[in-house]
């Protein structure tokens, strides 16, 4: 019986996978199966969590060293599409400066990507508001305005 089981489990997550790479590409998949960035900063430079109407959170970490964003993180309690947009959100922020920081859009996730279904394409745009309020509480911390 458990070798039964242990087959259904292993054809199901195989079906899983196949659909996943189908339906958003094999670079999102990989992301998927291994996020990058996802890590919790003590004392970050730049914190915030945003939550997206689809109910989704997504915290961002940022540590900044000689002006430029040394270390990044990010942790979702959302799905598959918001661990995978965080992850290049956090991507996109190394080695940035403020006003660098300032330029990455969901866009640019969607473009990193190759795109993502229309359902699901706010995820990006979630992932960069929480990036972008990381930014912000940066720079009030610092005492100035973006």
């Amino acid at each position: 019986m458990a070798d039964t089981f242990d087959d259904f489990v292993e054809a199901l997550q195989s079906q899983i996978d196949e659909d996943t790479r189908q339906t958003y590409g094999e670079k999102f998949f990989q992301r998927w199966k291994n996020p990058r960035y996802l890590q919790t900063l003590m004392s970050p430079d730049g914190y915030a969590k945003e939550t997206g109407s689809c109910g989704d959170t997504i915290e961002v970490y940022l540590k900044f060293e000689k002006g430029r964003v040394s270390e990044a993180g990010f942790q979702t309690d959302g799905c598959g599409t918001s661990l995978v947009c965080g992850s290049y959100a956090a991507q996109m922020a190394m080695e940035k400066t403020p006003e660098g920081l300032s330029e990455i859009s969901g866009e640019d996730i969607l473009a990193e990507l190759g795109g993502l279904p229309a359902e699901d394409e706010h995820c990006a745009f979630l992932s960069v508001a929480a990036l972008q309020s990381a930014l912000e509480d940066y720079m009030s911390r610092k005492g100035r305005c973006r």
